[in-house]
C-alpha cells in the first residue's frame, strides 16, 4: 500500500500551513511558556503531529505509527548514542580529578571567561563539529564550560550560539555533500556559495557570543580576541570552501583561529578580566584563586559589578601574576588533556571516508571481514517506500526510502566510547570501573535519551505525513521576497528536524525549484537553504536537549530555549537580508554552474 502526501489538505495554503505549524507551536509553547518538562512536552509535541498527519493530512494509522517508530529509534542511534558517550568521556575526567588540571591550564592561558568562551565554544567546537557534527560539538563544549565553573544556563546557551557558523560543512561537509546530490549542483558549486555567506557571521558569531554572555561594554574590551577568532576562522573558511571544496572547511578554520587565538595571548590580554557576578574571591589576602584553583601568592581582589550588569571585572595585571603561579607540570597537562586529544584523534578517524567505509564492510565489489557486521540496515515495516513526496516538492511524484541504517562500528558515539575507554585505561582506570562509569552516566541521562527520542519521532511525523513541505510551500509563495525567506526556509528544516543534513534534503529540490521559477539564481537559494539552516540549530529540540543532558538541566530545557531564541531569529535573519542583497544587488558573488 502507497499514500500521496499532499501539501493544501485544507484547500489552502496559508490555512493548512497554520495547522501543519500545530505540532511544532505546541512542543516550543510548553518548553518556553509553560515550562513543561522537555519529555512530556516532547510526548505532547508527538500526539499532535499524529493526530494533524492522521486527521487533516490523510495519513493511514499504521503509516503515522511507524513513522513515529522510525524517528525514535533514529533519536536513540545514532543521536542518544552520541550523547551518552560524550558524557562518558567528560564524566571520566571528573572522577580522575583531570578535569582540574585542564581547569588550570586553561586558566594559566586566559582567566577571563570571555576568552574561555571563544577557545572552547566558538574555536575547539568548530573542530568537533567538522569532524563529527550531529550534536558532537554542543555535548562536548557544554560540558567543558560547565567544568571551567560556567553556571549551567549561560554554559548551554553560549554553546548552542557557538555552533552555528560552522554546522554547513559539519561531518565533513556532509550537509553540503548530501546538498549537492539532492539538487544534482555539483558539491565545489555550493561549497564555493556557502563560503561567499558564511564568513561574516564567522567574523560575527564571536562578538555575538561575548556580548550575549557579558553585554555590549565587556565585549568592546576583548574585540581583538573576537576579531582575531573570527576573522582567522572566517578566512580559512573562504579559502578552503571555495578553492579546496566542502570536506575540510571546518577543521583548517578551527586549527588556524585556535593558533591565532593563542598567538595572540601572547602579546595581548584584556585590560581587565570578567567573571560571572557569583564569583567571589574567598582566599585570604595571601592566597587568590583562578578558575577554582589556589593560586598562592595572590592577593584577593574585590570585584566591581559587570558593565552589563552580567558579569564582574578586575585588573588583568595582578590576575595575570597568578597565572604563572602553581601552574601544572607539563606531564600533568598532558594526562589532563589526553583524553579530549584522544576524543580529536578518533572522531576525527571515524570521520575520514575510508575508515568509514572500512568500518561499515567495504564495497559490494570490495568487502571485507566486517561485512554484514559493522553496518546492518533494516527497512521499516509498513513505511518503507510507502509515502509517495509529490509535486512541487520533487520534480516527479517518488517514494521515500525508510531504512534504518546500524553503523554501530562507525557512529561517532562509537568514536568517543572508544576514545573514552583508552582513555580511563591510560589514566589508571580498570574495566570495571569504567564500566560503572557508564552505567551511572546511562542512568543520569536516560530521560534525556526518551526525550530525544520523541522529539525525533515528532520529526520524522511531519516530514513523511507532508506538513514539514506545507509549511515550506508557504515560504516558497512569497514571490520577489522567497529571497530573503529562502534561508529562513532552511532555518525552519533545521528547527523540525534537529539536522542541516536533514533540511537540504528536506528543501533542498523546493529551493532549486523555486528559484527557477522565480528567475533567480539556483545556486544561491539551495546554498541558503544551508546558510540559514545553520541559525536554527540552537532552538532545535535536539541540541537543546543535548545542551541539558551536557550542563545538568534536564527538566530546564525551557529556559535554554528562551535564552537562544531572540539570537537565533536575529541571525536568521541577518542571513536572510545577505541572500537578498546576493540576489539582486552583488549578484557577482554567485558562482557560476559548470557548463
Amino acid at each position: 500500500m502507497t499514500w500521496t502526501q499532499t501539501y493544501t489538505p485544507l484547500g489552502n495554503l496559508l490555512l493548512s500551513a497554520l495547522v501543519a505549524a500545530l505540532p511544532v507551536i505546541v512542543l516550543l509553547g510548553l518548553l518556553a511558556l509553560f515550562h513543561v518538562k522537555a519529555h512530556i512536552a516532547a510526548l505532547a509535541g508527538l500526539a499532535t503531529s499524529l493526530l494533524v498527519a492522521i486527521v487533516v493530512y490523510g495519513m493511514p494509522v499504521s503509516l503515522g505509527l511507524a513513522t513515529a517508530a522510525y524517528g525514535a529509534i533514529y533519536g536513540l542511534f545514532p543521536i542518544g548514542w552520541i550523547v551518552l558517550c560524550a558524557i562518558f568521556v567528560y564524566d571520566i575526567t571528573v572522577k580522575t580529578g583531570k578535569f582540574e588540571v585542564v581547569k588550570q591550564t586553561i586558566a594559566s592561558m586566559a582567566s577571563d571567561r570571555r576568552i574561555q568562551l571563544l577557545l572552547i565554544a566558538f574555536a575547539f567546537g568548530a573542530f568537533i563539529e567538522g569532524a563529527a557534527g550531529f550534536g558532537t560539538p554542543v555535548a562536548i563544549s557544554a560540558a567543558m564550560l560547565i567544568g571551567l565553573g560556567f553556571a549551567p544556563l549561560p554554559a548551554a546557551g553560549l554553546a548552542l550560539i557557538g555552533n552555528t557558523a560552522p554546522v554547513a560543512y559539519g561531518a565533513l561537509g556532509t550537509p553540503i555533500l548530501t546538498l549537492a546530490a539532492v539538487t544534482k549542483i555539483p558539491a565545489e558549486t555550493l561549497s564555493a556559495m556557502v563560503g561567499r555567506q558564511l564568513p561574516f557571521f564567522s567574523v560575527l558569531v564571536p562578538f555575538w557570543l561575548v556580548w550575549a554572555m557579558a553585554g555590549r561594554k565587556a565585549m568592546w574590551e576583548v574585540w581583538p580576541a573576537c576579531l582575531t577568532a573570527g576573522l582567522s576562522f572566517a578566512i580559512t573558511q573562504f579559502v578552503v570552501s571555495n578553492f579546496f571544496g566542502p570536506s575540510l572547511v571546518d577543521i583548517m578554520g578551527a586549527i588556524v583561529s585556535i593558533a591565532a587565538l593563542v598567538a595572540l595571548l601572547r602579546v595581548w590580554q584584556p585590560r581587565s578580566i570578567w567573571r560571572f557576578p557569583n564569583e567571589r574571591d574567598t582566599e585570604p589576602a595571601e592566597s587568590g584563586r583562578i578558575g577554582g584553583v589556589p593560586q598562592p601568592g595572590l592577593a584577593a581582589v574585590t570585584m566591581q559589578p559587570a558593565l552589563a550588569g552580567a558579569g564582574a571585572s578586575r585588573p588583568s595585571s595582578t590576575l595575570s601574576v597568578a597565572a604563572t603561579l602553581d601552574r601544572p607540570t607539563r606531564r600533568d597537562a598532558w594526562l589532563a588533556w589526553m583524553p579530549w586529544l584522544m576524543l580529536s584523534l578518533f572522531v576525527f578517524l571515524w570521520g575520514l571516508p575510508s575508515v568509514k567505509l572500512f568500518l561499515n564492510g567495504g564495497t559490494k565489489d570490495a568487502p571485507n571481514f566486517l561485512t554484514n557486521v559493522g553496518s546492518l540496515s533494516f527497512p521499516i515495516p509498513l513505511l518503507d517506500k510507502a509515502v509517495l513526496r509529490n509535486v512541487p516538492v520533487v520534480p516527479k511524484p517518488a517514494p521515500e526510502a525508510a531504512v534504518f541504517v546500524f553503523n554501530w562500528l562507525s557512529a561517532t558515539g562509537t568514536a568517543l566510547l572508544l576514545a573514552g575507554i583508552v582513555s580511563g585505561l591510560l589514566l589508571g582506570l580498570g574495566p570495571a570501573e569504567l564500566a560503572r562509569i557508564f552505567w551511572n552516566t546511562f542512568k543520569r541521562v536516560r530521560i534525556s535519551l526518551l526525550t530525544i527520542a520523541a522529539m525525533l519521532a515528532l520529526g520524522y511525523t511531519t516530514r513523511y505525513g507532508g506538513l514539514d513541505a506545507t509549511m515550506g510551500l508557504a515560504f516558497a509563495s512569497t514571490g520577489a521576497l522567497f529571497a530573503f525567506f529562502s534561508p529562513i526556509l532552511g532555518w525552519l528544516g533545521v528547527a523540525l528536524t534537529g539536522s542541516d543534513t536533514s533540511s537540504n534534503v528536506l528543501f533542498g529540490n523546493l529551493q532549486q525549484i523555486t528559484a527557477q521559477q522565480l528567475g533567480i539564481s539556483p545556486v544561491l537559494t539551495a546554498a541558503a537553504n544551508s546558510s540559514g539552516g545553520v541559525m536554527g540549530k540552537m532552538i532545535d529540540a535536539q541540541s537543546i536537549v543535548v545542551a541539558g543532558v551536557a550542563t545538568g538541566q534536564q527538566g530546564e530545557e525551557g529556559n535554554i530555549l528562551r535564552y537562544v531564541f531572540f539570537h537565533s531569529i536575529a541571525l536568521a535573519a541577518l542571513v536572510g537580508l545577505l541572500v537578498f542583497l546576493q540576489a539582486y544587488v552583488f549578484t557577482g558573488m554567485i558562482p557560476a554552474l559548470p557548463k
